[in-house]
């Protein structure tokens, strides 16, 4: 990845955030966990979602940049949802969770070193996995889900 690539990558990660509170501009407050696609999370369950997904990845990308070869675990997030009930909780501390974790990582992404770049870690899925990995991984999730939640606007009418 080029210095040019990973600047980029950094600046999309940086305005995910963003991304998700546009999405939510004018959606029905009384309808963050309806059901409008079958088979797909309500806007409510993708916030949450988020948020852990956020403050694990936060967590990922320090262990690659302070520890030798650390392991990245995984979770079945299918399984958090509905554990974690997703859908009963309110989404603001969610939305809080999600505008820390990425406004604290990205100062951390735009300090490192072309050496903490390439440091390597181990992750079930991946043999190898580096920052890097977690950069291209991680700065278009939250755009992503922003996405889905404007598609869930759309399916309500």
């Amino acid at each position: 990845m080029t210095p040019e690539e990973r600047q980029s990558l950094i600046e999309q990660y940086a305005d995910g955030y963003s991304e998700v509170e546009k999405s939510l501009e004018g959606f029905p407050k009384n309808h963050l966990t309806s059901h409008p696609i079958e088979g797909k999370w309500s806007a409510c369950e993708i916030v949450q979602h988020l948020a852990d997904s956020e403050m694990t990845s936060a967590i990922r990308i320090r262990k690659l940049i302070a520890q030798d070869r650390p392991a990245i675990e995984s979770y079945d997030e299918a399984d958090f949802a509905v554990k974690l009930r997703y859908n009963e909780r309110d989404i603001q501390p969610a939305l809080d969770a999600l505008r820390g974790a990425r406004s604290s990582t990205t100062q951390l992404l735009r300090i490192m070193t072309e050496e903490e770049w390439k440091r390597e870690g181990s992750h079930p899925e991946h043999p190898t996995y580096t920052a890097e990995d977690w950069l291209r991984i991680y700065a278009a999730h939250a755009h992503n889900h922003a996405s889905q939640i404007r598609r869930l606007r759309e399916a309500l009418g």
